[in-house]
């Protein structure tokens, strides 16, 4: 048989990363392993497995590993992903797929390729320190071929080439290559189907399972393929329309609230993007938002793949790095601990309300983000402990932290990634951009939000 040209045309998408090359036909299926695009549909690896599948004549498996201790991850984190597993396995049902699920101590990648010995291992990829290392180690180990492929971007990140220093770099090179990259995808069905049995999942599943219990689910936001869909219909029916002026109004909840789910991967960027470009919106609405998702979030997966400095302040441009070390001791009006910041026990309400609103429903209005980064460095003693303690809690508390986009709006805020220096030089600031209580209220109405939160709060508090 005769399958190497088709094998190098799958190969060739420019999503596709090929770490170790070679193939052994005789082996028994194609093995894709599962992580950060945990969905069944428009999604590039699952796709690639497929096709390759076809080609070889060859089922498809795929594997999803649960494992522990998760960087910042807490049961917060690990029951919405528990929570789109089931809407996984019907997906991948429908396209003729199996699926194994492994917990900790079972999850090892290298076991299952033991077990069902495949001809390829097709991997999605996550630009994040840790997962890289992770996957590059395993490909380093695994016998078989190893691809691994580019599945939560539109335009895949290896035709930018090297890091973007601001969205105006990033832009130009984006729309050049939309054309090609946004467009309908087609989503194969596997020809020789799986025939054994799916891995079942219980509710018991996260019960063993040695994680974080210290941070508790919310029942504002619950995981899955079929709840993702659902709120991305939600969004461009009632809020697509208007959003190019109230996206920056945290009273008004114009936003899409879609960020959980992708990061974890239950709904694919290019499955929103397509939908938002054929709505029935004003055209200012439809490019306000396609430059938030596209734009601004490979922005962020730009960053982190090409800065290993992302979690910390040696992330910053040398502008900003010179100005905040001349305001390093500068006197700081107010100080608070990590412990005070995280209860919400500032003077400020509109940070509170915000910190609270991340801590009662895993979620925080973007605008609003942008002002609780920026006041935690003011009430920080030193922008190294400022960014530090952002991090910390963006990732503790967000569903969709731990990701690009909550890194990248972080670097923004403190140490003016992807922005420029502002003037007049401030204290504490010196010339990253400012924001205070009463410019930030005059955008939208602060009042209305501070008390939206203390009734969410209330009414917590009175269920418990």
């Amino acid at each position: 048989m005769d399958f190497t040209d088709s094998l190098e045309r799958i190969a060739d998408d420019p999503r596709v990363r090929i770490r170790k090359a070679g193939l052994n036909a005789e082996a028994k299926c194609i093995l894709y392993w599962m992580r950060r695009s945990q969905r069944g549909r428009d999604n590039p690896a699952l796709n690639v497995a497929i096709q390759a599948g076809n080609v070889l004549k060859k089922p498809v498996l795929v594997f999803f590993g649960l494992t522990p201790n998760a960087h910042h991850a807490n049961l917060r984190h690990y029951t919405f992903l528990a929570q789109g597993l089931d809407d996984l396995t019907q997906e991948l049902r429908k396209r003729n797929v199996g699926f194994v699920l492994r917990s900790h101590p079972e999850h090892d990648i290298l076991k299952i390729c033991s077990e069902v010995q495949p001809c390829l291992v097709v991997a999605d990829e996550n630009p994040l320190r840790g997962s890289e290392r992770v996957q590059g180690k395993a490909a380093a180990e695994i016998s078989a071929p190893f691809w691994s492929v580019d599945s939560d971007v539109i335009v895949p990140t290896k035709l930018i080439g090297k890091e973007q220093y601001a969205a105006r770099t990033l832009r130009p090179k984006i729309h050049a290559l939309l054309d090609e990259f946004l467009k309908p995808v087609h989503n194969p069905i596997a020809k020789v189907a799986w025939q054994k049995a799916f891995s079942l999942i219980g509710g018991s599943l996260l019960q063993k399972l040695p994680i974080d219990r210290s941070v508790q689910p919310v029942s504002a936001f619950i995981g899955g393929a079929m709840e993702a869909r659902r709120r991305l219909k939600e969004f461009l029916q009632f809020r697509l329309t208007g959003y190019a002026t109230w996206r920056n109004k945290p009273d008004l909840d114009g936003t899409s609230q879609l960020s959980p789910y992708l990061h974890f991967g239950h709904i694919a960027p290019h499955t929103v993007a397509m939908a938002v470009k054929k709505a029935n919106a004003p055209l200012q609405d439809r490019t306000a938002f396609l430059e938030e998702l596209i734009v601004r979030r490979e922005l962020a997966v730009n960053f982190v793949r090409y800065n290993s400095n992302y979690e910390n302040l040696d992330s910053c441009e040398a502008w900003a790095e010179v100005t905040l070390s001349k305001h390093t001791e500068d006197k700081r009006r107010f100080l608070y601990t990590e412990n005070q910041l995280q209860n919400a026990e500032t003077h400020d309400p509109l940070w509170n309300a915000a910190q609270k609103q991340m801590v009662l429903t895993g979620w925080m209005h973007g605008y609003l983000r942008m002002y609780w980064a920026k006041k935690i460095l003011e009430w920080s003693p030193s922008p190294a402990v400022a960014y530090d303690i952002a991090v910390r809690l963006n990732d503790r508390y967000e569903l969709d932290g731990r990701d690009p986009n909550g890194y990248a709006g972080i670097a923004w805020a403190i140490v003016g990634k992807h922005d420029r220096p502002w003037g007049p030089e401030r204290p504490v600031y010196g010339k990253v951009r400012y924001m205070s209580y009463e410019s930030t209220s005059r955008t939208f109405n602060s009042k209305a939000y501070i008390e939206r939160i203390a009734l969410l709060e209330r009414n917590r508090l009175s269920a418990s």
